[in-house]
């Protein structure tokens, strides 16, 4: 007997529509936003990030004293949080209060080890610190078809996001699509070539 993965026949396919498209996150958080405050019903509003990219940013030079320290405060928070639990345990608020203090003071000290030797097995191939972010280039907000008309009366009534707007709403009907949303509107068809021509004049 031939079985069903599990989930798939529960898969709904939404005609969506592109309402807008924006450049960055929080302009399409303001329309989503904006519909709402409008009585919109926004269950059928969905934002779609295209162009995916890993964004690194630099936050400063990382030494084996900062890597140090940064270890103890990650260390100060987990001690801290092992002492409060093993504090219930205990039958006097000194008590609780004295062994919190002392895991965290432990904490800070194993953190600090850890940071540091962390940092020295590195070899000094990465002596930068730094934070990770996975971004779009590009963000759409989508609408089920059945609600696309009112969602752009609500749109074009009320003042939009001063934002650069990256793609515009198709002016044919379908399901969404990314690489079709970002094709040229208007394709201009190649000119003949000077031996094109020679060519047809030939062959007439």
């Amino acid at each position: 007997m031939k079985e069903t993965p599990t989930g798939l026949n529960d898969q709904v396919v939404v005609n969506r529509r592109v309402l807008a498209g924006y450049d960055n996150y929080l302009a399409a958080q303001r329309t989503v936003d904006g519909l709402s405050d409008a009585g919109f019903p926004v269950e059928n509003v969905a934002i779609v990030g295209s162009d995916l990219k890993l964004e690194e940013t630099v936050t400063g030079r990382m030494t084996n004293g900062r890597a140090a320290l940064t270890g103890a405060g990650s260390g100060v928070l987990f001690g801290a949080v092992v002492g409060m639990f093993l504090g219930l345990f205990t039958s006097t608020t000194m008590s609780f209060v004295v062994l919190v203090l002392w895991a965290a003071l432990w904490g800070a000290v194993m953190g600090a080890a850890f940071g540091f030797i962390n940092h020295v097995f590195t070899g000094g191939k990465r002596d930068f610190a730094s934070r990770s972010a996975i971004v779009a280039g590009r963000y759409d907000v989508l609408v089920a078809a059945s609600h696309v008309d009112h969602a752009r009366a609500i749109l074009d009534s009320t003042p939009g996001p001063a934002d650069t707007v990256v793609v515009e709403v198709p002016s044919s009907a379908g399901l969404y699509d990314p690489a079709a949303a970002t094709s040229p509107a208007n394709s201009v068809p190649p000119q003949p070539t000077a031996s094109d021509s020679a060519t047809a004049s030939i062959a007439s």
